[in-house]
């Protein structure tokens, strides 16, 4: 008997005693048999929600550089019609001689910027040692796509009981989306947004080729709320308008927009931010796109006069 053999027959019988996780059957794959049952999330009190036609607009900094710059960033992208705020506390930089953020500090200042502009916010965690403390701040935990299949990281968002927006991988097929997912699922939390943010292709002609075939697949995969990210892929911001009304007319349920006061002095992705006047303009044209195809733009209750502001009301 050859090695290969003897290691294939080693583990063979424990593989065949693993539980089966009931997740994807349970979760995830059961959307096939339901095409109409889709997940809603919302978050806390804010009157802010996601999926079955409410469409989430998450808007802000790459990174969260000052207290000052995140609340004019909240108070601007609140007005324009964001319902949701967006800001880095760790960023997973490339090189270590990068901006890295400002971790527990930054947090601090999006609570400030929430109780500012009234959005809910979401953040992203790359240390599972520092899902808690995030947790008792933010109203939702974000998964980066560098991390989309780290188990363990996976497994302890999940469990603050938390939503949250899982990106996919540029290397990840849109199963292995799903079977990160599924990891969020097992953990009891089914407050899950799937984010398409382009893969990396053999096209050099923008950062990302932004994959939006997956956004319809998705949807007839599984139940769960689909974002696309538009800033990534473009990685230049006068693309990134064209890209997100694309999203919105192939039926994603939200968009997550990056936006800075003054790009060219931003400590990252600068040249994929939209400025604010920018960002206001966009956010018309989509209400137009949303008013199309039966959807509308979700706002916190406090800014909406008690109902999510809709596409036909501000077209």
């Amino acid at each position: 008997m050859s090695n290969m053999h003897r290691i294939a027959w080693s583990v063979k019988p424990f593989a065949q005693e693993l539980p089966r996780s009931p997740s994807r059957i349970l979760d995830v794959a059961a959307a096939a048999h339901r095409p109409g049952d889709r997940r809603v999330v919302s978050f806390g009190d804010s009157g802010v929600r996601v999926g079955a036609g409410e469409f989430l607009v998450i808007a802000g900094p790459c990174s969260v550089e000052s207290r000052d710059g995140i609340d004019r960033i909240a108070r601007s992208v609140a007005d324009a019609g964001a319902g949701m705020l967006r800001g880095g506390a760790w960023k997973p930089r490339t090189s270590p001689r990068s901006f890295q953020g400002l971790g527990p500090d930054a947090l601090k200042m999006l609570a400030l910027a929430r109780e500012a502009s009234g959005l809910p916010f979401v953040t992203e965690v790359l240390d599972p040692r520092d899902a808690e403390q995030a947790a008792q701040v933010a109203d939702m935990l974000q998964i980066g796509a560098r991390n989309m299949s780290n188990g363990a990281l996976l497994r302890e968002v999940a469990r603050t009981g938390r939503p949250v927006l899982l990106k996919r991988g540029f290397g990840a097929t849109v199963a292995e989306l799903l079977d990160a997912a599924d990891y969020l699922l097992a953990e009891g939390n089914e407050d899950v947004l799937l984010v398409e943010r382009g893969i990396r292709t053999f096209e050099d002609s923008t950062r990302f080729t932004l994959d939006i075939s997956a956004v319809p697949v998705l949807r007839e995969r599984t139940h769960l709320p689909v974002i696309v990210d538009p800033s990534h892929p473009a990685g230049a911001a006068r693309w990134v308008p064209d890209l997100a009304r694309a999203a919105a007319a192939v039926g994603a349920d939200g968009l997550m927009v990056e936006v800075h006061d003054s790009p060219q002095d931003a400590l990252s992705d600068g040249e994929q931010s939209l400025d604010p006047r920018q960002f206001e303009e966009l956010v018309v044209s989509l209400d137009r796109v949303l008013d199309a195809v039966g959807g509308r733009r979700s706002v916190p209750d406090a800014r909406a006069e008690g109902a999510p502001v809709s596409a036909a009301s501000t077209a």
